[in-house]
């Protein structure tokens, strides 16, 4: 009988040990598991912003360019505004020599 009671002490000790090594083996592998997350995790936000940052800088680019384009095009058009043809210039030239010399209009 005592080597029953002391079988079954020394199993209930083993069990004991098995049972506080997987606990710790399973804090173990709890640890990891949240360093790996941690550490993926802080990788995917470097990554999205580094992403993020390229995007911003696209869309800057763009929006350089457009005003850029938009910025030509307005001179462009101003400069067609500008231009007077041959005739029109003769006739404002007259219309400038009249006024100052004070002559009345003539109709061409």
């Amino acid at each position: 009988m005592r080597e029953v009671i002391q079988t079954l002490i020394q199993t209930e000790g083993e069990a004991r040990h098995i049972v506080l090594s997987a606990r710790k083996e399973a804090d173990d592998l709890l640890s990891e598991a949240e360093k790996q997350a941690r550490n993926l995790a802080a990788h995917n936000r470097q990554t999205t912003r580094l992403e993020a940052a390229q995007t911003i800088e696209t869309a800057v680019k763009a929006a350089h360019q457009e005003k850029q384009r938009l910025l030509e095009l307005a001179a462009a058009e101003i400069q067609n505004r500008m231009r007077l043809d041959e005739t029109i210039r003769n006739r404002l030239a007259d219309a400038v020599v009249r006024c100052i010399c004070d002559q009345p209009s003539q109709s061409k």
